[in-house]
């Protein structure tokens, strides 16, 4: 492979045919003078920088990891790596890891012993369940755990402490992804498979960066392109992605009007005929609702709504409307946009209405942000039940005390439980008061951060960080605890397209750090949660034992683990569930026939109003949809809650680059990572610049109503009136040293707002405004942050 994959991100191409496999390609990266021939052993694992699920062997020489190498028999990658894959493991050995738990005595964090930091956590915990019941209590996860530890977490929240405080980060990224599959197909999982990509004639990309979030699924879309036969592209973004530059078409909609974009495609589809009328009366219901909403969004609507070409909207609907083998995917253009739901259950809805599910070539990905968010919904630490049991179905919560064997009243069920911006407003107000966080940045990744940096600070709450840096959120603690990471325990996890990997431990953690599933247990046992026969509610005591306690819990359920075992994990390739004893080796693509989770007595979800965010009741559900079909859901379009004005007569929309993952933890530790990109930019327009006398590289201050932000001046052609912010970067840079002046964190600027079916944030509306501060003279935008990220 190419040994500098800073500039050559995607490596180099291995064209192949529709219909055919996609070759292998080996990528390997060693520490410096290093050779396979001087590692000492290579360990099993997967990707935690992205959520491809790239498999990969851990290369570890002198008990240190060195490299990594992609694992070729593998069906997500076939030996390839991201970038940040085949840097980012350096992070491990970063000198500033956590390796002792600290505690805030007097206003500063001091080293202490893990009794000492356990007991203060134990004896406030106890104290709030007395005074004020489990509703005290709240805790804030990542999607960069295990299953294993997101399923012990989610049995000592809902079925030991009984709270309903309990959600993932995975809400600010594909909270959206899991209400959309609800609305479509009322349960969770995603129905495609990636080798969609290796048969599909039209790969239409809605919101989704592929090339940077997930750079090898992009990289098999590349080699499709460069083979015989290619695929059309269609992409919708505002900026000019790479995505964008292979695009047959691309549509670049005002931010917010995706949902009038998605209905004026949609009615060209219907109106022109270009539908599969048996597959709709055989499988799907709500299509004249569907029809009739649509029939109000000609092209000539969409084009003033969205500021995109009558001619390009109509040829994007031929396209999708003629395809013979549709894979559609979704990603955070739409989730953290206006509507999020409204706008990804219409691409749901695109390919229902073509008959595109469940064939080769056919298929949609709700696509996931981080590499283990997918677990996070199965085992219901994000805001679901653990096996995507329907919180409002009495029997799923009596199935559910079964598993656990607890009464069914002590599993809180009566309401959703609570998601992540609401838990903030409990803390707000003062009913949370202990907030425990484990493996995630809230004081860089929430809006509004000058908010959430006051709310994660109040006296009356204790705030628990369990990480393996002392990140933004870590600073703020009152006990922060020492976790071990990625290579440094066992467990498994789950990628979008539902391949299950294991990742070995290949190395110890440094210092005291503990695996976080052990440091749940420990908490558990300190707690003495017991079920209803007097016996330790958490009965697993390491990795596989607690796997197959989650795979108990998943039998019979759409994600149904219990034909995977560690042994078969480790022979090779990862497993799609559901995976069961008539189902050995997994499951390619789900709804295969039309035969969906939607059952009303088993179904995950009856689901709400795009438009309220209202729940649909069982008795609803029930007289709507009896013969378990797919849904088709319709939304009016509605304008963004905050447009420009003549002080912010721009918008805002957030993002990423492939240099980096979430807020740097790992990567602004990674020297090529951090040296390709190591400090926030703006993009603006060629038009807009001018009109701001902005050149490029020159130093701009961006504002919103809620804050200020400074960053140098990329010009692209982005669309005029939008600029953009990648959200990488935190108020404190990798040292630990805050900037002089005003900060670099674009979440500082986005507004506490979401979307009322999904209750994700929204971080792509936001009214700006931008002036130049100084110029250019002397100062340069390092050449790698370009090459990826325009």
């Amino acid at each position: 492979m190419n040994n500098n994959r800073i500039t050559d991100v995607w490596g180099a191409r291995t064209p192949y045919a529709a219909g055919t496999a996609w070759p292998v390609r080996v990528d390997t990266h060693l520490a410096e003078g290093l050779t396979e021939h001087d590692v000492d052993r290579w360990v099993q694992s997967a990707s935690i920088l992205h959520s491809n699920g790239d498999a990969l062997d851990i290369a570890v020489k002198d008990e240190r990891i060195v490299g990594v190498r992609g694992r070729a028999v593998d069906r997500v990658n076939h030996g390839r790596l991201d970038t940040k894959d085949v840097y980012g493991w350096q992070a491990n050995e970063s000198k500033d890891r956590l390796t002792t738990p600290l505690i805030r005595e007097n206003g500063t964090l001091v080293e202490t012993d893990w009794e000492t930091a356990m007991t203060r956590i134990v004896d406030t915990t106890r104290r709030l369940l007395e005074e004020q019941g489990p509703s005290a209590v709240g805790f804030h996860t990542t999607g960069q755990l295990f299953a294993e530890e997101y399923y012990t977490l989610a049995t000592i929240a809902h079925g030991g402490i009984g709270t309903k405080h309990l959600d993932g980060n995975t809400r600010l990224c594909t909270a959206t992804a899991a209400a959309a599959l609800k609305e479509s197909f009322a349960s969770d999982g995603q129905p495609g498979s990636y080798t969609d990509v290796d048969h599909a004639d039209v790969i239409a990309l809605f919101g989704h960066n592929v090339a940077e979030t997930q750079s090898v699924l992009w990289m098999r879309m590349l080699d499709r392109l460069a083979g015989d036969d290619p695929p059309q592209i269609i992409c919708v973004d505002p900026r000019p992605t790479p995505v964008a530059r292979h695009a047959t078409v691309h549509l670049a909609p005002r931010p917010g009007t995706n949902v009038a974009l998605m209905n004026a495609l949609l009615h060209e589809i219907i109106t022109n005929g270009w539908i599969d009328r048996d597959y709709i009366d055989a499988h799907v219901i709500g299509f004249d609702d569907l029809a009739k909403v649509v029939k109000e969004y000609p092209p000539e609507r969409a084009a003033e709504i969205c500021d995109v070409p009558v001619g390009q909207i109509r040829e994007a609907a031929r396209i999708l409307g003629h395809a013979q083998r549709l894979l559609s995917t979704v990603l955070q253009g739409f989730y953290q946009s206006h509507q999020a739901t409204a706008a990804a259950v219409q691409v749901n809805n695109l390919n229902l209405v073509r008959g595109m599910l469940g064939k080769p070539g056919c298929g949609i990905f709700q696509m996931n942000g981080q590499p283990t968010a997918q677990n996070t919904r199965e085992c219901g630490a994000d805001g679901d039940l653990p096996g995507f049991r329907n919180w409002n179905n009495p029997d799923h919560i009596a199935d559910l005390a079964r598993v656990w064997n607890v009464n069914p009243d002590d599993i809180p069920h009566y309401s959703a439980p609570t998601h992540l911006m609401q838990m903030m407003r409990y803390v707000e107000e003062g009913s949370i008061r202990q907030l425990w966080v484990s493996g995630t940045n809230p004081a860089v990744s929430l809006p509004e951060l000058a908010r959430i940096r006051a709310l994660l600070s109040k006296d009356d709450l204790q705030l628990i960080v369990q990480d393996i840096f002392l990140t933004e959120t870590a600073q703020l603690a009152d006990v922060v605890l020492p976790a071990a990471t990625w290579g440094e325990k066992t467990g498994t996890f789950t990628n979008v397209d539902r391949t299950v990997h294991i990742s070995d431990k290949a190395v110890e953690p440094p210092g005291e750090a503990k695996p976080d599933l052990e440091i749940f247990i420990d908490y558990a046992r300190r707690l003495d949660l017991r079920d209803k026969d007097g016996g330790p509610l958490i009965s697993w005591s390491d990795p596989e034992s607690a796997f197959e306690a989650w795979k108990a819990c998943s039998r019979g359920r759409p994600c149904d683990y219990t034909g995977i075992t560690y042994d078969k994990l480790r022979r090779g390739s990862g497993i799609q569930w559901p995976c069961t004893e008539d189902n050995p080796d997994g499951t390619e693509r789900l709804y295969r026939d039309g035969a969906f989770f939607s059952d009303p007595d088993y179904c995950e979800s009856y689901g709400r109003d795009l438009e309220t965010g209202a729940p649909v009741t069982a008795t609803e559900y029930r007289a709507m949809n009896p013969d378990a079909k797919a849904i088709l859901r319709a939304a009016e379009y509605i304008p963004p809650h905050e447009l420009p004005s003549e002080e912010y007569p721009f918008q805002l929309i957030t993002g990423r680059t492939i240099y980096h993952f979430h807020t740097r933890t790992k990567t602004g530790r990674a020297p090529e990572l951090n040296h390709a990109a190591p400090e926030v930019w703006v993009e603006l327009s060629t038009a807009d610049a001018r009109s701001a006398g902005i050149q490029d590289g020159d130093l701009t201050e961006i504002t919103t109503p809620r804050g200020l932000v400074q960053a140098k001046a990329r010009i692209t052609d982005i669309r005029s009136g939008v600029i953009f912010l990648p959200f990488h970067y935190g108020y404190w840079d990798t040292t630990g040293s805050a900037p002089d002046g005003p900060g670099r964190a674009a979440n500082e600027l986005t507004l506490t707002d979401w979307d009322p079916a999904s209750k994700q944030p929204i971080f792509k509306t936001a009214a700006a405004a931008i002036r130049r501060v100084s110029s250019a003279a002397g100062t340069s935008v390092p050449a790698g942050m370009k090459e990826g990220s325009r």
